[in-house]
């Protein structure tokens, strides 16, 4: 993980940090109650601040100086997180696990990020949501909502991520299977007896064929980040990517943003897979039929683009049975994604009572099987 430090403004009229307010256009003083409003950009420079960069050319490294920076970083010793330095400052703490860190003395180039949807959910939402969200959960431990309900705080960061574009046309081969059916005799026993009878059998035809489908991908996304868990990640949608804002560091201001770890090549082939599960969708639509086999299909790619953005997420951290299990919320919509841990005694416990109950109904229904006469009132 390539985490920047925690991103710091100084409040005009006393001094402390100031901090983006969620859902705002506007940073706060939590101090002392001053308020600074963020510059709104002009269409035009909102406009060219969203164009998407041509993938060849980041692929090969000729982007323009300006679509990149030099970034100073180091590995934590302790847990393997890539802390990014800024300014004069060669000195940090990791902020995931607060070992010290001390950069190192080299620099390297990284892409910078375009835009960014600004955090819409305050932390005491995200709190609400993951309360809710761990609430539901069964045979949960009670200690993780005790640990909600102790509002531990959850860091807001800023998560890399890659948008792709691109025309795609696809030629395929594979086969149709088309269903009919066919009468067949068959022997059944009836009352002791055999009869014959006749049965409709469903069988398939299959035929050759093959065609070519085209479709045009918007905005495909795919996480940047190998240190967040992959599946929560990607799961953590919808993203209402009309809200993203032109880069800009005040929407930062009392928050975190990571750099990406996955580079963009492994990101336009995570993008590739995605398209292609799509792409076999439209190619078995257009074989259609009752089945389909998809044998080939080869896809041409054009007007490639891409897109570096960082998306809003809370993060929060519960160690369990000596584990440590992560919860991520959207800061956008709230949907939350967890490794949830499963309590062993809750479970036992049910394991018990499902025991119990099975025993009193088999009871009620045959003494007998207990070895027990029948009670009275059974009569």
């Amino acid at each position: 993980m390539a985490v920047t430090e925690a991103n710091h403004w100084p409040c005009a009229q006393c001094g402390a940090d100031l901090r983006y307010a969620p859902g705002q256009t506007e940073l706060k003083c939590d101090h002392c109650g001053y308020v600074q409003a963020i510059p709104a950009k002009a269409p035009r420079q909102k406009a060219s601040a969203l164009v998407e960069h041509p993938l060849a050319k980041g692929l090969s490294d000729d982007l323009p100086d300006a679509a990149s920076e030099d970034v100073r970083s180091t590995t934590c010793p302790n847990c393997g997180a890539v802390v990014e330095f800024q300014g004069a400052n060669h000195a940090s703490q990791c902020p995931f696990c607060a070992t010290p860190v001390v950069v190192d003395t080299g620099s390297h180039r990284r892409i910078k990020p375009q835009a960014l949807v600004p955090f819409e959910l305050t932390e005491s939402q995200a709190r609400t949501a993951l309360k809710s969200w761990l609430g539901s959960l069964w045979f949960a431990p009670n200690s993780l909502l005790e640990y909600t309900r102790a509002g531990r705080a959850m860091d807001g960061i800023y998560a890399p991520f890659w948008t792709f574009d691109a025309d795609t046309d696809s030629r395929y081969r594979g086969q149709r299977g088309d269903y009919y059916y066919e009468t067949q005799w068959v022997n059944v026993t009836v009352n002791g007896k055999t009869e014959r009878r006749q049965e409709q059998v469903r069988k398939t035809r299959w035929s050759a064929t093959s065609g070519r489908v085209s479709r045009d991908f918007d905005d495909v996304l795919v996480m940047a980040s190998s240190s967040l868990p992959a599946r929560l990640g990607n799961d953590l949608t919808p993203w209402d990517l009309t809200k993203l804002q032109p880069y800009s560091p005040d929407y930062l201001a009392g928050f975190q943003a990571e750099g990406y770890t996955v580079g963009l090549a492994d990101g336009w082939g995570r993008a590739q897979a995605v398209m292609a599960d799509v792409i076999e969708n439209d190619v078995r639509r257009d074989i259609g039929g009752d089945e389909q086999r998809v044998d080939t299909v080869d896809t041409d790619y054009s007007a490639e683009t891409f897109k570096h953005i960082l998306l809003p997420i809370w993060m929060a951290a519960y160690k369990y049975g000596g584990k440590s299990y992560r919860f991520l919320v959207n800061g956008q919509t709230g949907e939350v994604q967890g490794e949830r841990p499963y309590s062993v005694w809750k479970i036992t416990f049910a394991v018990l009572a499902a025991l119990i109950l099975a025993a009193a109904a088999a009871y009620i229904y045959d003494p007998s099987i207990f070895g027990l006469p029948q009670p009275d009132w059974m009569d």
